[in-house]
C-alpha cells in the first residue's frame, strides 16, 4: 500500500536488480559509430576519430565512421536522400557512439550539428538514439576549450542517450600529429584511451539492459498508437 493517489498502479514498477540483470549478456561486437565535423582535407577531428576508431578495434568493437561530405543542409532535402539514409541506417545499427568535433567560434562545427540534426528524435514511435552510449571529443586549434564537448553533451541527453563522464580535448591539434597522420605519444593521447576505454565498458554494461533502462511509467501508461502521435509530431 502506499499513499500516492496520482498512481496507476497497473503501470507502477519497483525497479529491481532481477530484471536489470536477468539478460544474457550479447556475444558480438559492440557496435560503434564515429561522427567528425570538418570537411578539411587534413580534418584533425577526423584524424583523432580514426585513432580512437583503431583504439576501439583493438577493444574488439566493429566500428564505422562515417563520411560527412554529400550529407545535405537539414531540411534542404528531402530524408530519402542517400546520405541521410546511410546517417540514419547507421545510427540505428549502433550501441554506442562517438561525436568529434572541431571548435569554431567558440562552438561546434556547423558539419557537426548538421549530422545531428540529420538523426530524428523518433522513427515510426522508435527513438533511434535513445539508450546508447555516446562519447564526447574536441579538437582546438588554439588553447584547451571545453565548449563543445558541453554542448555536445547537452545534444547527447537530448537525444536521450547515456554520455560517458570522460571527455577528451585536444588543444593545439596540429601539433599532436605526425606527418603521417598519427597522433604523436603525449597525455592527450592517453586520455583518448581513457575515453574509449570507458566507453567500451558503458556500452558492454548497458546495450543489454537499454530496454529495460529506457522503460518508462509514463510511457506505459498511453497506447502504442498515443506514443507514435506524440514522439511523431509534425516538426515545427
Amino acid at each position: 500500500m502506499h499513499d500516492l493517489p496520482n498512481l496507476e498502479d497497473t503501470h507502477f514498477a519497483v525497479p529491481s536488480t532481477e530484471h536489470l540483470f536477468d539478460t544474457p549478456p550479447s556475444t558480438q561486437a559492440p557496435r560503434i559509430l564515429m561522427l567528425y565535423g570538418s570537411l578539411r582535407e587534413r580534418s584533425f577531428s577526423r584524424l583523432v576519430s580514426e585513432e580512437a576508431a583503431r583504439l576501439l578495434r583493438a577493444m574488439g568493437a566493429d566500428v564505422r565512421l562515417f563520411d560527412p561530405r554529400d550529407l545535405p543542409l537539414p531540411d534542404s532535402e528531402d530524408a530519402t536522400h542517400p546520405k541521410v539514409q546511410e546517417l540514419r541506417d547507421l545510427a540505428q545499427w549502433s550501441e554506442g557512439m562517438v561525436w568529434c568535433s572541431p571548435e569554431r567560434h567558440g562552438s561546434m562545427s556547423a558539419i557537426m550539428k548538421a549530422q545531428i540534426d540529420w538523426i530524428p528524435l523518433s522513427l515510426g514511435g522508435v527513438r533511434p538514439t535513445q539508450g546508447k552510449t555516446l562519447a564526447v571529443m574536441q579538437v582546438c586549434g588554439g588553447s584547451q576549450s571545453f565548449n563543445t564537448v558541453n554542448q555536445l553533451r547537452v545534444l547527447g541527453r537530448w537525444m536521450r542517450m547515456l554520455t560517458i563522464p570522460n571527455q577528451s580535448s585536444v588543444p593545439k591539434a596540429f601539433l599532436e600529429f605526425d606527418d603521417a597522420d598519427r597522433m604523436q605519444p603525449s597525455p592527450l593521447y592517453d586520455r583518448i584511451v581513457d575515453v574509449m576505454e570507458e566507453l567500451m565498458k558503458f556500452t558492454l554494461l548497458v546495450r543489454d539492459r537499454s530496454d529495460y533502462l529506457t522503460d518508462r511509467y509514463s510511457e506505459r501508461k498511453e497506447s502504442a498508437e498515443q506514443v507514435s502521435q506524440r514522439v511523431n509530431q509534425r516538426a515545427m
